[in-house]
C-alpha cells in the first residue's frame, strides 16, 4: 500500500540561524493540530534531535549522508515516514555547507536526494535588503534545489519586516512565509555550541508550546503546507537480521548524564533480538541482574559529576561486572564514566575506575567533527581490519593516563580519538572510545555488540 506524506527541509545560512526554532516550532504546531509528524535531523546531532522528538511526541531520526550511503538514507527515510501525515527535516550548518568546496554531504544535497523543498530561515539581525541578496544566491547556486519559502528570524520591528519582505519577493520571486520576532530571551536554554539537551531542562513543555504559538501567530501555515513536497511511500518488508539472538538483555545507561543515543541504534539492537533495559546511573544502586551486555552512550557526565560520584554503589557495581566479563560498549561520555576520575573547577570526582584515566573539562571543544577509524588490534566488538565512520564531539581532555599507545586498539584515519591518533581502550570485554557510531549507516555496530554478548 502506498501513502503520500508531505514534507519540507528547514535550512539556514549557518549555525545559529534559527533552524531549530523553526523546525521544533513547526513540528510542535502540526502535532498539536492533530497530525502525525515524523521529524528528522540532518547530520550526527543528538541535541536538536532530542528537542524534535519532544515536539513530535515520537522519536526523531538522523539522516547523515556522510555516515550513511545513499541507499541507507533512502531506506531509513522511507521506513520511518510511512504512516505519517508530515515530516520535517532539520538541516545542519548552512544550506550548502558540506565537507568540501562542492558541498558534498550538505543539507542541499540531502534535500535533492529526498526530493523535498527547502524552507530557508534567515537571521535578519541588523540587516534589511541584503537578505534578498543572500536568498538570491542560495536560489542560484544549485538549480536542482527548490526553495519554497523564506522565514525571517530575529525581526525587531514591523518596518524591518516590511522592507525585507518586499526586497526578497521582488528580487527572488520566493515568498516570505513567516517571521520569528526577536525574543527578549532565548526560548531554548543554551550552552556550548548551541541548545542545551532537553533532558537537562525543566521547561521542555513550555518551550515547545511557546514555539508552536510563535509559528501559529506568525507563519502562513496553509501556504507552507501547500508548498510542501508530496512523497509517495510504500510499506517495505523489514530487513532480515543475520544471526539474530532472541531473549538477550542489554542494559542502556540513559539519564541526564548519558543522553546521546541514536534511536536507530536502539532499533538495530531490538531487530537483532535484544531487550533493552534502561538504567539511571544517578539513581540505581547497582546494575540489574542477568544482563548480557551494557551500552553506555555519550552525554555530559560533567554536569552530573557530583551525583555520579556520590552514587558509589552503582559505580562499584559497574566495575565489578566488568571484572567478571560483562561486555560493555562505551562511547564518549561512557568512556569518561569508565575512567578513574573527572576534574571540574578544582574539584576531583571519582568515577567507575575501570580504566586508569583522569579526565578534565576544557572551555573549548577538544574534538568536533566526523571521524574514521580502523580496528587494527583485537577487541571484543570489531574484527581486525574493520573500518568505521563516526562522529566526535567532546570538551573533555585526558589529564593523566597510565597507559601507552599500544594499549589502544583503533587507528584514527580522520579525527582526534583518545590520544596520538588512536582510540579504543580495552579491558576484559569492555571497549571504550570517543567516536559515536550511527547504526543505520554502520551495520557492523549492532553485529559487533550482539556477537560480543555474554550468553
Amino acid at each position: 500500500m502506498t501513502r503520500t506524506v508531505k514534507g519540507v527541509v528547514v535550512a539556514g545560512l549557518s549555525g545559529g540561524s534559527g533552524k531549530s526554532v523553526v523546525s521544533v516550532g513547526l513540528t510542535s504546531y502540526l502535532q498539536k493540530s492533530g497530525f502525525t509528524v515524523v521529524p528528522f535531523k540532518k547530520g550526527p546531532d543528538y541535541i536538536d534531535a532530542g528537542w524534535l522528538s519532544q515536539a513530535a511526541g515520537q522519536p526523531c531520526y538522523n539522516l547523515d549522508p556522510y555516515l550513511m550511503n545513499t541507499e541507507a538514507v533512502s531506506r531509513s527515510f522511507g521506513d520511518h515516514v510511512y504512516g505519517a501525515d508530515y515530516c520535517v527535516v532539520e538541516g545542519n550548518r548552512g544550506l550548502y555547507d558540506g565537507v568540501n568546496a562542492e558541498g558534498g554531504y550538505s543539507t542541499a544535497e540531502l534535500a535533492v536526494q529526498l526530493d523535498l523543498p527547502v524552507l530557508l530561515v534567515i537571521n535578519c539581525s541588523k540587516t534589511t535588503r541584503t537578505v534578498a541578496a543572500m536568498v538570491l544566491g542560495c536560489r542560484e547556486l544549485d538549480p536542482r534545489l527548490k526553495i519554497c519559502g523564506v522565514i525571517l528570524n530575529q525581526i525587531a520591528t514591523a518596518r524591518q519586516e516590511a522592507v525585507i519582505r518586499e526586497a526578497v519577493e521582488k528580487y527572488t520571486d520566493i515568498p516570505v512565509l513567516g517571521i520569528v520576532p526577536r525574543q527578549k530571551k532565548d526560548v531554548f536554554p543554551m550552552r556550548h555550541l548551541g541548545v542545551t539537551p532537553h533532558q537537562e531542562s525543566d521547561s521542555v513543555s513550555y518551550a515547545v508550546d511557546q514555539l508552536a504559538g510563535i509559528i501559529g501567530q506568525n507563519f502562513e501555515m496553509s501556504r507552507i503546507i501547500g508548498l510542501m513536497g508530496e512523497i509517495p511511500v510504500s510499506r517495505r518488508q523489514p530487513q532480515s537480521v543475520t544471526g539474530a539472538i532472541m531473549g538477550v538483555k542489554i542494559g542502556v545507561v540513559q539519564d541526564r548524564a548519558f543522553q546521546f543515543y541514536y534511536e536507530e541504534n536502539f532499533e538495530a539492537l531490538r531487530k537483532a533480538g535484544a531487550e533493552l533495559v534502561m538504567i539511571d546511573a544517578l539513581k540505581a544502586d547497582r546494575l540489574p541482574d542477568n544482563l548480557n551486555g551494557l551500552y553506555i552512550g555519550g552525554g555530559f557526565p560533567e554536569t552530573s559529576a557530583r551525583e555520579l560520584a556520590e552514587n558509589g554503589p552503582f559505580r562499584e557495581s559497574v566495575r565489578l561486572q566488568t571484572q567478571n566479563g560483562l561486555p560493555v560498549y562505551a562511547e564518549c561520555g561512557g568512556l569518561i564514566f569508565l575512567g578513574r576520575s573527572i576534574g571540574i573547577e578544582g574539584e576531583k570526582y571519582p568515577l567507575a575506575g575501570v580504566f586508569p584515566v583522569d579526565f578534565g573539562i576544557s572551555r573549548k571543544p577538544q574534538a568536533h567533527g566526523y571521524s574514521i577509524f580502523t580496528a587494527d588490534r583485537n577487541n571484543p566488538f570489531y574484527p581486525v581490519g574493520t573500518t568505521i565512520k563516526g562522529h566526535e564531539f567532546r570538551y573533555s581532555k585526558i589529564l593523566k593516563w597510565d597507559g601507552t599507545d599500544d594499549d589502544l586498539v583503533l587507528e584514527i584515519k580522520r579525527g582526534t580519538g583518545f590520544v596520538n591518533g588512536r582510540d579504543g581502550l580495552v579491558k576484559n570485554n569492555v571497549l571504550a572510545l570517543y567516536t559515536h557510531v550511527l547504526a543505520s549507516g554502520t551495520p557492523e555496530w549492532a553485529t559487533g555488540i550482539m556477537s560480543a554478548l555474554k550468553l
